[in-house]
């Protein structure tokens, strides 16, 4: 099992006192891409494009981000070659959410803020699901006091990532070309601006349940934010509706860990290992060194 990598320092910092700012590029970015998917979608439907969105969606989100850019490279669960690795964490940028410092950010200070005794409603996802999600799409927060954050070298320096970072919106573009040689217009919308957004939104949308109270046998200690599993999910959220468990472990590469509890890119990572093209692949850590977690009596 690999060793974890602590990017935030937060031993100064507050989790609670700042503000909500409005965030210009993001809300250009998630802005457009609802205001054409609201206007074009509809006109421009056939069941090609529809098709081919279905599975463009399905397939960037659980390679790219469930497998690449979250179970891999935020929590390193398992490591594998440079180039599959790239490769993983180019189609999570294809995704459309940030690049792949951007993505490192927005998760870990969020993480960190949860693990707090108390944190600002932005992280905590107190809201409603409404207001919530405008705050995602369109909004940053701002701390008074806030936390350090720093990259491992082995990501911060490679000249990839920093290109991806830098460029990661206009990746987009050759994809589109693709599309629409395959397809024409209609699958320019559907490949390009409806999936997106619902991979955005659809992504806020499953992090605002898993963080509000619910289903799940483990607390961590001291958090003020306790995750959810969402039963029935595990299939269409690549088995990151299996969040409780996954607050429990993150170290584990295997987040649907009890019995009926289907985890898609579980699958991908443990056939990946059985041809050796994954190794070091984290599982639960021992029951000897879970201090900081808690058993639900329910």
């Amino acid at each position: 099992m690999m060793e974890p990598v602590i990017r935030v320092d937060g031993s100064s910092a507050s989790a609670e006192l700042g503000r909500l700012m409005f965030d210009a590029k993001k809300t250009l970015w998630n802005g457009s891409m609802l205001l054409l998917t609201l206007t074009l979608a509809i006109p421009f439907f056939t069941m090609g494009a529809f098709l081919m969105f279905l599975i463009l969606t399905y397939v960037s989100l659980l390679l790219g981000h469930s497998v690449g850019m979250h179970r891999m490279m935020i929590h390193r669960t398992f490591a594998c070659s440079k180039s599959l690795e790239r490769s993983l964490i180019y189609l999570g940028t294809l995704v459309g959410v940030a690049g792949p410092h951007g993505i490192l950010y927005v998760h870990d200070i969020r993480d960190w803020a949860q693990r707090q005794s108390v944190c600002h409603d932005f992280f905590a996802h107190r809201k409603s699901l409404v207001r919530d999600l405008t705050w995602q799409l369109f909004y940053r927060f701002e701390f008074d006091r806030p936390p350090k954050f720093a990259i491992e070298e082995n990501i911060a320096k490679d000249k990839f990532y920093q290109f991806l970072e830098n460029t990661w919106r206009w990746h987009q573009l050759p994809l589109a070309l693709i599309l629409f040689a395959i397809g024409g217009l209609p699958w320019v919308i559907w490949g390009i601006f409806v999936r997106i957004i619902f991979s955005v939104a659809g992504h806020w949308t499953i992090t605002y349940f898993c963080h509000r109270p619910g289903n799940g046998r483990w607390d961590v200690q001291k958090a003020s934010v306790q995750a959810s599993n969402l039963p029935g999910l595990g299939w269409l959220t690549y088995g990151e509706c299996w969040h409780n468990n996954h607050h429990a472990f993150p170290e584990s590469a295997r987040i649907g860990i009890e019995a009926g509890q289907s985890d898609p890119a579980w699958w991908v990572i443990s056939g990946l290992g059985k041809i050796g093209l994954v190794w070091d692949i984290g599982l639960p850590r021992a029951a000897s060194e879970r201090e900081d977690l808690k058993r639900r009596l329910t």
